[in-house]
């Protein structure tokens, strides 16, 4: 490869249409050019030919004064500079050049802070050291730019090079995420906060059962994820062990523990690490050959990369990394690596839950039902995973075994040591959102609503606890309606005149009261304060992007909780107001009338659905 050969005009890359035909620059460019074998980054950077700077589906568009000069370094630097750090990218490329190229680099330009990092990811990454003096002079300067990516909170100098490593996680194991809209939105609502909230007031053994049924319901739809109709007990079991999460230290045992928990019967199944290679797929009907969807870490590989995950997983609760984000990178780090022959979806979910316990995100006692959360977006759960696993394909190379497993060829541990796990990241938080706003409050009305159903029984009737929970079970299953078939049997000692009655009392606790949509309206108050701040900071750069994303994050959460009249609404301010609020382009004499407009309609469209959800009670 050229040196000086390395941008290109393109109108479309790798299957993707760019926002408008530029120059592809830094590491789409680099990456393409060397033929690196690493998948495409989530964003590409384009140099526009007029003078306008965005972001749009996956581009960052520059002016043509950012035009990096046409050799590797200048690149590089770009890359470092405008799109974060790129391990995977990094390492592939650094097997491929010589080590005197990048001596040469930093022998000219020693105080360069991109040379610098280029050093030392050399040196982390090949852990192999170069023939450069260590730097006695000059700043020390952070590794990852934390208005780029998320970066450890606490850094450790590298004294040789100058250079403060932020990296959260280690060689063994350092996926990264990019710091996006829809992430920072998250963090700034303070999920952890809300979660007490939804639980304040609520009597304690209320609490309680809210928590025993979260936990079954969340083995089972662990299960459920996989296929799988688990019996009572087993699905008890495992609730147990969810119950337990955050209870011991991670470690081998610990995850080989959890395993035989998992595993019933384990006589066809060899428990432990694989000793063999592994794939998700399925096996063509005829001649039996794999056909993956993903293909798992080789097994020589397993004990360093868990190893690395387990101490990565150390480092960030030890610097208080944010836990949502911990979790992300842990437990879908674990489930891409699948270590074990079986068992490995439900551990990676109960990874889940042993970080947010342990790390204090959930409240004590309280397990979320993150599964259950992720069975509800199953569609969405299976394209985070393939967005890691399909782009990968290309890159391993395998050949069948005898008994139609897949043996890889090639090195592939990188892979699974430093992915980028942004998409899997927003993919949580919203499960989590998802959990908070939606799964536990509905829980805790229900019991509420059931709590006072029973009052009511056995006041009236002197029920016997289980003949209430077969009556308000009959009930709910025929929409509030008891069935011939329960009157003629279960129920016939109940008259007309106190079936009808039952029958009122059950719609005035479960079905006349429950409008879902009112558990909404604080949180669309909460959208509304949030508006009037942004809007009390005037019409400047900043307030114009944080109201774009605060739109943006109401849609999502309208189209999430279905509330369709609403998100119409939505969906066609952002429509109108597109330009401004994406681009932030509009004329001087018309921005503060856009500003105007789109605070307007957004908060026409609040107050209307807050007044139709209500008038709807």
């Amino acid at each position: 490869m050229k040196d000086n050969n390395i941008s290109q005009v393109i109108s479309v890359f790798q299957e993707r249409i760019a926002p408008e035909q530029g120059t592809l620059v830094g590491y789409g460019a680099i990456i393409s050019a060397y033929e690196l074998p690493v998948p495409i980054p989530l964003r590409l950077a384009l140099i526009s030919k007029k003078h306008r700077q965005y972001s749009s589906d996956g581009w960052i568009v520059f002016t043509p004064r950012h035009q990096p000069e046409e050799n590797l370094y200048a690149h590089l630097v770009f890359a470092l500079k405008y799109e974060g750090v790129n391990l995977l990218f990094f390492k592939k490329l650094f097997e491929k050049l010589n080590p005197g190229i990048i001596e040469e680099w930093i022998n000219k330009e020693p105080q360069s802070q991109y040379g610098r990092k280029i050093w030392f990811l050399y040196e982390w990454l090949m852990q192999k050291k170069l023939s450069v003096p260590d730097l006695d002079t000059g700043n020390y300067f952070p590794l990852l730019d934390d208005t780029l990516q998320y970066a450890s909170l606490q850094s450790t100098n590298s004294i040789r090079h100058r250079i403060k490593d932020n990296l959260p996680g280690n060689a063994n194991f350092c996926p990264l995420i990019y710091k996006t809209d829809k992430i920072e939105h998250y963090i700034a609502e303070d999920l952890s906060d809300k979660t007490d909230n939804v639980f304040k007031g609520v009597h304690r053994d209320i609490l309680l059962r809210t928590s025993a049924f979260l936990l079954l319901k969340d083995s089972k739809a662990s299960f459920n994820i996989e296929g799988e109709h688990p019996t009572q007990t087993r699905a008890n079991r495992w609730g147990k062990a969810i119950g337990q999460a955050g209870n011991h230290p991670l470690s081998k045992e610990e995850l080989l523990r959890l395993q035989q928990i998992v595993i019933d019967n384990s006589r066809f199944i060899k428990m432990g690490y694989r000793t063999a290679g592994g794939f998700v797929g399925e096996h063509d009907r005829t001649t039996g050959e794999p056909i993956p969807e993903h293909i798992s870490a080789r097994w020589q590989d397993i004990d360093s990369l868990i190893n690395g995950l387990i101490d990565a997983k150390k480092q960030m609760q030890s610097v208080s990394f944010h836990p949502v984000l911990t979790a992300a990178k842990i437990a879908f780090g674990f489930v891409f690596i699948h270590p074990f022959v079986d068992g490995n979806g439900r551990i990676h979910r109960y990874l889940i839950h042993h970080i947010l316990t342990k790390m204090r995100f959930s409240p004590q006692g309280i397990i979320f039902p993150v599964s259950a959360a992720i069975l509800e977006s199953i569609e969405n759960y299976r394209k985070v995973l393939e967005s890691y696993s399909h782009p990968l394909l290309d890159f391993i190379e395998w050949k069948k075994t005898p008994d139609n497993n897949v043996e890889v060829l090639n090195e592939t541990i990188d892979y699974y040591r430093y992915f980028d796990a942004t998409l899997q990241a927003e993919f949580l938080f919203e499960c989590v959102d998802y959990t908070i706003k939606k799964i536990i409050p509905e829980e805790v009305a229900y019991l509420q609503h059931y709590d006072a159903m029973k009052n009511w029984l056995d006041n009236r009737f002197q029920m016997p606890d289980k003949m209430i929970a077969l009556l308000v079970r009959f009930l709910s299953q025929n929409k509030g309606n008891l069935s011939k078939r329960a009157l003629g049997k279960e129920f016939s000692k109940l008259n007309d005149k106190e079936v009808i009655e039952i029958e009122k009392q059950f719609n005035f606790y479960f079905m006349e009261k429950k409008n879902p949509d009112l558990q909404f309206v604080p949180l669309m108050n909460n959208f509304l304060e949030d508006l009037m701040k942004i809007e009390q900071r005037g019409c400047n750069d900043n307030s114009i992007a944080d109201l774009g994303n605060l739109i943006r994050y109401v849609y999502e959460f309208s189209k999430r909780v279905e509330l369709k009249s609403f998100e119409n609404n939505v969906r066609q301010t952002i429509e109108e107001q597109w330009y401004f609020l994406n681009l932030n382009k509009s004329k001087p004499k018309k921005r503060l009338a856009d500003w105007e407009s789109a605070i307007r309609n957004f908060r026409q469209d609040l107050t209307d659905s807050i007044s139709l959800i209500e008038t709807m009670n």
